[in-house]
């Protein structure tokens, strides 16, 4: 079973020593259409919607705050309120959330690389120096670090479940989940 949450933000436990924790709140979800255990849900998140989305909601009998559409594993065998229940039974989970995206960066800052001496002259700075091999092969090998696109990618990290208030939607999960404050993820029970 898959949930759409929200990252609120961490925080930590008040036990002696502390732990670490992430706030996540498990969006108001209805189930559109179900087929094959993969179901179309709706959740709301902003206030702007297009006429497109309309039409969507006007097909599936949906009120105007749910206005963003996506495809999830489920439970649930046919449309209606997304059950919530087998949270507060799971240990372990599986969040996948988008990293913070940095753009084009070097290789200093992408792959920690050292740079070159900052003294006596020397232009080196912060590039990535010599990338070739000899004669042979003649050519960058792929896979290279190089610079380039740093962050914007998926990340699935398996967390314990510290607690989850069904009633508030909130899940608190210890250590810490990729993605700023605010980003939407998914979340999916491992045990």
């Amino acid at each position: 079973m898959e949930f759409i949450v929200e990252k609120i933000g961490m925080s930590r436990t008040v036990s002696v020593p502390a732990t670490p924790v992430t706030l996540l709140k498990v969006l108001d979800t209805k189930v559109c259409d179900v087929n094959e255990g993969v179901a179309l849900v709706s959740y709301s998140k902003g206030k702007k919607f297009n006429k497109a989305i309309e039409g969507q909601q006007k097909k599936y009998g949906l009120s105007k705050e749910f206005n963003r559409f996506a495809t999830i594993n489920v439970a649930n065998t046919e449309a209606g309120d997304l059950d919530v229940s087998g949270l507060s039974e799971a240990a372990v989970l599986k969040t996948t959330f988008k990293t913070k995206g940095r753009g084009f960066q070097g290789g200093v800052k992408r792959w920690n690389f050292a740079g070159g001496r900052a003294s006596h002259g020397h232009r080196m700075g912060r590039r990535t120096g010599s990338i070739g091999n000899a004669e042979w092969p003649g050519r960058v090998q792929p896979g290279k670090k190089m610079p380039g696109q740093y962050g914007n990618t998926n990340v699935t990290v398996k967390n314990e479940v510290v607690s989850f208030d069904a009633e508030t939607g909130i899940l608190v999960v210890k250590g810490s989940v990729s993605g700023p404050n605010g980003g939407l993820g998914k979340v999916r029970i491992a045990k």
